[in-house]
């Protein structure tokens, strides 16, 4: 009886990858992804470069590629990051094209053939890319190595040669949007003796004796050295390339059991391709002997933790964090801790000049790691960060309207923070500028609607629309009504959707959806929530400007055009803000226990939670997918509302929703 139940559950698990679609969003500017193979949190994503490129490197509407390169990240905006070590089978001079009918992908594994005959496979580990290119007859087997390629500017490099099937050296390149820096220690092992031919002070060509039908190589990455990348290498030097494709799939078939789902088939590849999405970030970067690099440019040991790196919290901390919270609540006590020790070592907004791989953005750690000690992550050490959190705040960007209201929200977290760790007077001092804040900046730019309200292109705020930013501080909703009128606010809201004046292809206003919980309308949530993520819509906005002409059509597609125009999947937040509405609760309010429900897309749905218990949420007696909920029940007992606690859920049990 043990063995079949094990069996079924081993079944039930392997069952969920063959859902994911890695080709959604990775044609054109329509989510910025890409196809690579990786593993959960890992640092490699080794995936061809499109030539053009997107800002993760490979668009799928383009067959010619400049090589294959070991890392990048999902859906962030300016040029990208990583792109780095590019391999090419072919002479920079001759064009290298996909035959995209031989093209597969799937999590932890990507495969294609040339136009030329040339066939490329593609594996990982966390922190190695394993590339294994198949030569057909008469083709010479060489590689063109670019050590200095990157996406973001350029790059400096050093390399040479140690054996005859050995190379280590560095690359160290701008970050996202030339904001800082990284560099990357890196050891590439062939399974082939090769002549190095050095072509220039960046790029050499491998040229293998006996012209082999095959050749596999491995470049192994490490922030510190390029002896800790040998001594990764060595972890899976025994290891054959079908040995490591087969672990990629088992961490991700794991990763991806954690949530089931049952029924709707292209609603079902959205869903999984999701939860791929939202777990690619950020990485594990301790290196083999359990250290890792500060942004002090110092090494320090990861004491009882594993150390993370590639953070885009702007976008992020607003739904992929608050699911990492519930789904993986142990790595995300370690990357809570990674971000406190960021306050240590130095913290910047943007990445600093010492970063372990390819990063963005760290504003608004606060309010994330509020959100994990309110949903039971404790033991996070808020003392060793807290001059450098107080640092922070000190300098909080002020000069705009969006910016002010951004960091009401971090002065609000920080209030809380000192409160936990007994500064209760910082406590009542944040708290008061949190509010007086606020209410400057709301009522003096938000309060009043005007024609102006709509306009999104230079209109003195970063990549939103008044109207868009106003719903920004939901922790002061009851301020709101208290100077408006609920009754006049609720108009303002459905007024706001049914003049296409939200957003969904950027983030200030993801979250405004479940206000009408908040406003005694929960049946216009669960209206607005489903169409956004199963319908067209009309999308008047892009990520910088107003169209200039609306685009109408679905926000989410099973399809390599897999999101509206301009709208980046930035690094798993949409991804997350579709697995929160498709499972019917989402984090209105960040740094809270509260999460508002609304009527899941699929009609059984089962969280496996890290303490052992199941979460199952269960629909009763809806006929079709927009009928209003009527009640809702967990474990039986009637529920006060369209709210639930996050420490209720990890009760297990079930959540029912009555039709």
């Amino acid at each position: 009886m043990l063995l079949f139940l094990f069996a079924c559950c081993f079944v039930a698990t392997a069952q969920n990858t063959k859902y994911v679609n890695l080709f959604i969003g990775t044609s054109g500017d329509n989510g910025q992804t890409a196809p690579g193979a990786t593993v959960p949190f890992g640092m490699v994503c080794v995936c061809p470069d499109s030539d053009p490129r997107t800002h993760a490197g490979y668009n799928y509407a383009v067959t010619k590629i400049s090589g294959i390169s070991v890392n990048r990240l999902s859906g962030v905006g300016c040029s990208g990051g990583g792109g780095n070590l590019r391999i090419r089978p072919v002479p920079p001079e001759e064009e290298l094209h996909i035959d995209k009918t031989t093209e597969q992908a799937v999590p932890g594994y990507y495969a294609v053939s040339f136009t030329n005959g040339i066939k490329a496979e593609l594996t990982a580990t966390n922190a190695v890319a394993v590339e294994r290119y198949t030569f057909p007859d008469g083709n010479s087997s060489s590689l063109w190595v670019d050590f200095a390629s990157t996406f973001e500017d350029v790059a400096t490099c050093s390399f040479r040669q140690v054996s005859d099937t050995h190379i280590e050296g560095y690359v160290q390149a701008k970050n996202v949007c030339g904001h800082g820096r990284y560099k990357l220690y890196f050891s590439m092992h062939a399974n082939q003796p090769f002549d190095l031919q050095k072509q220039t002070e960046e790029k050499a060509c491998l040229r293998f004796g006996g012209e082999p039908s095959s050749v596999e190589v491995r470049i192994v990455l490490s922030a510190l050295s390029a002896e800790l990348a040998e001594k990764e290498y060595q972890r899976y030097s025994k290891n054959s390339f079908a040995s490591i494709r087969k672990q990629a799939d088992k961490a991700w078939k794991k990763q991806l059991g954690i949530v089931t789902v049952e029924g709707g088939n292209d609603d079902r590849a959205i869903f999984y391709t999701s939860l791929y999405r939202a777990c690619l970030s950020p990485v594990d970067v301790t290196s083999a002997d359990g250290t890792f690099l500060g942004t002090d440019g110092k090494q320090y040991v990861a004491d009882g933790f594993r150390y993370y790196s590639n953070w885009s919290l702007w976008d992020t901390f607003r739904t992929k964090f608050p699911l990492l919270v519930l789904i993986e609540p142990e790595k995300m006590r370690d990357m809570a801790t990674s971000l406190i020790h960021l306050y240590v070592t130095g913290k910047e907004n943007w990445s600093t000049g010492f970063e372990s791989t390819p990063t963005v953005r760290t504003e608004h750690a606060v309010i994330l790691l509020l959100d994990a000690y309110r949903k039971g992550i404790t033991d996070l050490d808020f003392h060793k960060g807290y001059e450098g959190m107080k640092k922070e705040m000190a300098n909080l960007p002020m000069r705009s309207p969006d910016q002010r209201m951004e960091s009401v929200y971090d002065l609000w977290a920080m209030a809380q923070i000192a409160e936990i760790i007994g500064e209760k007077k910082d406590a009542e001092e944040y708290r008061r500028q949190s509010l007086t804040l606020f209410e400057e900046t709301w009522k003096k730019e938000f309060m009043n609607v005007t024609p102006a309200f709509e306009v999104m292109k230079n209109n003195g705020l970063y990549q939103g629309t008044r109207w868009q930013y106003r719903w920004a501080a939901p922790q002061y909703i009851d301020r709101m009504i208290g100077w408006v009128g609920k009754e006049a606010l609720l108009e303002q809201l459905t007024y706001f959707f049914d003049h296409h004046l939200y957003n969904q292809g950027n983030e200030p206003d993801i979250h405004v959806p479940y206000l009408f919980n908040r406003l005694g309308a929960p049946e216009k949530t669960q209206q607005i929530v489903r169409s956004l993520m199963t319908e067209p819509m009309i999308h008047r906005y892009g990520g910088n400007s107003e169209f200039r002409e609306p685009y109408v059509g679905r926000a989410f597609k099973n399809d390599p055009v897999g999101y509206s125009p301009e709208m980046d999947e930035d690094d798993g937040t949409m991804s997350a803000w579709y697995l929160f509405g498709a499972m019917g609760f989402y984090p209105l309010l960040v740094g809270s226990d509260s999460y508002e429900l609304t009527s899941p897309l699929f009609d059984r749905i089962t969280l496996s939670l890290s303490n052992g218990k199941k979460l199952k949420i269960r629909t009763s007696g809806r006929a079709k997918n927009t009928d209003p909920i009527k009640a809702i029940r967990f474990n039986g007992n009637l529920l006060d509302g369209f709210q639930i606690s996050h420490l209720e859920l990890l009760k297990g049990g079930e959540l029912l929703f009555e039709y």
